[in-house]
């Protein structure tokens, strides 16, 4: 029997979500972050929606990702969001990818291959993860322009905290805009998803959407922003029913003891696909929300069901709608203590996923 638990994904959401940025941020252009397999989402299915609906870039973190994305036919600019290892430079070449710059040495790696290529530089404003500090960037563009084989197409930089920190994002835009005035650069981008919908100032030449694309809101103060739809659903089904008693303790730890005489249905799904092990969440069943018995396991979870008419093969959704219900990844990230990002990232691949188009 094949287990019959799967990620659906919606790539008419994807399009919906990508045409409500493209519709809101004209005529700024829609870069669509596709790393970490599209947040869990599956890079190339998305990659083909969001190009069929308005994006104009794609964006990944790996090498390796955008080969992945070459590989099945993408032939779309492709920015590379960190600078890889100087080994790195003729994969680069071979595959038509735009390499952000922030070092040197990784200027004048791209300068030795002889082969034309163009850049973006990325400016530190205050992530202080990677970039140029701004204090160094005139030694950086001295290095470029003295390279005839290097073009510099944009400069950018990440907001660190655009969900949540006002008076910093502004210090950022800031900043930036007084070292892109030096510059004379030909383009620009700042803003990710809550910089483009909190920051309209922010919007720039480009805006590297992620979340938003994914239906997902970084901050409820998005919400009345933009209409978005969840591309995402986790479903499972019952396989194994049980009848226990009060005071029963179910699974690993024996965390929780049952306040009642219940029903108990184990749903093949784990830790080891992406469900947080300290999570004690709800799934719906008949359209009915039900809590978890007890701990997740690698590969399964039990939940009290009470005397609901529940059997075998029934249909278990961990994430997404069922009826008029719905359990939605934020929901998960607060039960787990963490963000959407996390949750969505993490469905494994033991998951297969099935797309709905």
């Amino acid at each position: 029997m094949v287990r019959p638990t799967r990620v659906e994904v919606d790539l008419e959401a994807i399009r919906h979500n990508v045409t409500a940025f493209a519709d809101l941020i004209s005529p700024s252009a829609v870069c669509a972050v596709i790393k970490a397999d599209a947040y869990g989402h599956g890079d190339v299915p998305v990659a083909e929606a969001a190009l069929g609906s308005g994006a104009t870039w794609l964006a990944v973190a790996l090498v390796e990702e955008g080969i992945r994305l070459r590989e099945a036919g993408v032939s779309a600019p492709v920015l590379l969001l960190s600078e890889p290892g100087a080994d790195s430079v003729g994969d680069i070449l071979r595959w038509e990818l735009t390499p952000t710059v922030y070092s040197i040495d990784f200027v004048d790696a791209l300068a030795g291959s002889g082969s034309h290529v163009g850049v973006h530089v990325k400016i530190d404003t205050g992530m202080h993860r990677v970039g140029v500090m701004p204090r160094l960037i005139h030694d950086l563009m001295a290095r470029i322009v003295a390279a005839s084989n290097l073009t510099l197409e944009a400069v950018w930089t990440h907001f660190a905290v655009a969900d949540e920190d006002r008076v910093f994002t502004i210090h950022q835009m800031e900043t930036f805009q007084q070292v892109v005035s030096e510059l004379g650069t030909p383009q620009t981008h700042l803003a990710n998803t809550a910089g483009a919908l909190l920051f309209p100032e922010a919007r720039a030449d480009m805006c590297r959407i992620g979340l938003g694309i994914y239906g997902l809101h970084p901050t409820d103060e998005t919400r009345g922003l933009i209409g978005l739809r969840p591309a995402m659903r986790v479903v499972s089904q019952v396989t194994h029913v049980a009848r226990l008693e009060v005071g029963a303790r179910p699974s690993y730890g024996r965390v929780r003891a049952l306040d009642r005489d219940s029903r108990v249905v184990t749903v093949p799904i784990g830790y080891a696909d992406g469900v947080p092990r300290r999570r004690l969440g709800e799934v719906l069943i008949g359209g009915r929300r039900h809590p978890f018995a007890g701990r997740v396991t690698m590969d399964q979870i039990v939940v009290e069901v009470g005397d609901a008419d529940v059997g075998r093969g029934d249909e278990v959704v961990l994430m997404g709608a069922q009826g008029d219900m719905e359990i939605t990844a934020d929901q998960w990230a607060s039960e787990a203590d963490t963000i959407s990002y996390e949750i969505v990232c993490g469905m494994g691949p033991r998951l297969p996923r099935r797309y709905l188009v």
